[in-house]
């Protein structure tokens, strides 16, 4: 991705040797940075991150062998090379066992030096290259896709076309199931960084000491547990792309670190007062108004406007319902590809239910109605009848339990919501607002769950975050009892 030429790190206690083997390299095109020895050279390691190393054995402080030992741990990729002296041959040897690349005895050739450096920094390149492929395999095994020609969704598409060739911090807001995820890959395949790693993590699904361990990585012993140095996600991602989900959940003591790695590009892993440096593009989402989060002083306000550079706002589905045709066609092609055979499609009346509905769990929650269907429907044409309990499917929630000792009859069911001709949403929301209704249905759920959360959520087919956040909102609000 950089134009740069690879660095290599030179370490000798003598400065002629340091110069001599520094101007051989600089002719051959790569970029030199020196130290005097084995403890300066880990803080070099960190700084500059250098392709190769090519270190003295006998050095005063700490030897060759040492400081082989100590760049093996904090990365084992690196390749180290040893200049050794005549006689020192079992040595030398002795340190290819230790993971060593390669070794040149002095006095050697310029040409031989060159040649030694050039493979170690090509062997580099092929491990960062492998990883990234591997990586690439994992979290990008679909191409990402944005299906719809609504008007917001227009303005979607144009935002990334318009953003994708830059490297500045992204902030893509919207309510949850409105496809975060896929607009930030989407903005990595069509990034500088495409060919480099773009990684994921959920901020909210940490706490916050292994959040900070997952972010920045940690040295071995940093706490109960560590048994050995682990790289975190932004060292990881170094050239890449790092994408930090629900970034609202931060915990503030980690916001200032967070801070200073989007300002400064250095972070130290924990347990250690090396800094590290990285070049990483962060994208973020969030499904909150973070400038309420500043306001109320749960959030950072320098952080957020180093996160805001470039943002990116997500419609909820009910305000794209144009595009569910759309959606429905692309989601039940996918069900079809995975399971080998043709796809089904929705009659009229299905899109027009559809197309009438809020859709509280958003995209997430219509490609969920449309893998259900496809695998439950008898025939190839998917209607109305099939789907319609399931739309905050409430006439199809299982029974609630009856308390313990409670004998008698069958336990009380929900009583259907009447359509009464026309669809559902179309009867509801030509008198009610779409979020009062919402609201109306999942405080009815929650009652005929016994307050349970997680029952709740699986019914309506929303994430129990997601019905969290709901409630937290309404209750500040005053629009539902604090008790629930």
């Amino acid at each position: 991705m950089s134009s740069h030429p690879p660095k290599i790190l030179v370490v000798d206690d003598k400065q002629m040797m340091r110069d001599s083997v520094g101007a051989i390299l600089q002719r051959a095109g790569y970029a030199i940075v020196v130290a005097h020895h084995g403890k300066a050279a880990l803080g070099m390691v960190a700084k500059h991150r250098p392709a190769a190393v090519i270190t003295d054995l006998k050095m005063p402080e700490m030897d060759g062998l040492e400081l082989l030992a100590e760049l093996k741990r904090a990365d084992d990729q690196l390749p180290v090379v040893l200049m050794t002296a005549y006689g020192s041959i079992n040595d030398a040897v002795a340190a290819m066992k230790h993971g060593a690349f390669d070794f040149v005895q002095k006095p050697f050739e310029g040409e031989q030096l060159v040649m030694v450096i050039r493979r170690a920094v090509e062997h580099r390149q092929l491990v960062n290259e492998n990883a990234v492929l591997k990586s690439n395999a994992r979290n990008l095994e679909e191409a990402p896709s944005l299906v719809g020609h609504s008007p917001a969704m227009r303005r979607v598409a144009q935002q990334i076309h318009q953003i994708g060739g830059s490297h500045g911090t992204v902030m893509i807001s919207g309510e949850s199931g409105t496809g975060k995820e896929v607009v930030a890959r989407t903005l990595h395949a069509h990034s500088p960084r495409r060919e480099r790693v773009m990684l994921c993590l959920n901020c909210a699904a940490l706490s916050a000491n292994l959040l900070e361990s997952e972010l920045f990585g940690h040295e071995k012993g940093a706490f109960t547990g560590a048994d050995a140095l682990r790289k975190g996600r932004f060292e990881l991602a170094d050239g890449g792309t790092l994408l930090l989900d629900e970034i609202s959940e931060i915990d503030p003591k980690l916001q200032a670190k967070l801070l200073r790695v989007l300002q400064e590009g250095q972070f130290e892993r924990v347990g250690s007062s090396v800094s590290q440096t990285v070049d990483v593009r962060v994208i973020a989402t969030t499904n909150r108004d973070l400038t309420r989060s500043v306001a109320a002083g749960e959030f950072r306000q320098d952080l957020y406007y180093r996160l805001n550079v470039l943002p990116i706002h997500l419609p909820p589905m009910r305000e794209r319902v144009e595009d569910i045709p759309l959606l429905v066609e692309h989601f039940l092609q996918k069900v079809a590809l995975r399971e080998g055979r043709d796809p089904k499609r929705f009659d009229d009346e299905s899109i027009a239910l559809m197309q009438a509905y809020a859709w509280p769990g958003n995209v997430r929650e219509l490609q969920n109605i449309c893998e259900r269907a496809s695998v439950l429907c008898r025939g190839n044409i998917i209607k109305a009848g099939l789907i319609q309990p399931w739309l905050m499917g409430l006439e199809a929630l299982p029974p609630a339990p009856r308390p313990a000792g409670e004998a008698g009859g069958p336990p009380p069911q929900l009583p259907p919501i009447t359509v009464g001709g026309m669809t559902r949403a179309d009867a509801v929301s030509s008198v009610k607002p779409l979020e009062e209704v919402e609201r109306e249905q999942i405080i009815r759920a929650l009652g005929h769950f016994g307050g349970n959360r997680q029952k709740t959520a699986e019914a309506l087919g929303i994430g129990v975050r997601t019905l969290g956040l709901k409630l937290k909102k309404w209750k500040e609000q005053n629009l539902v009892a604090q008790s629930i």
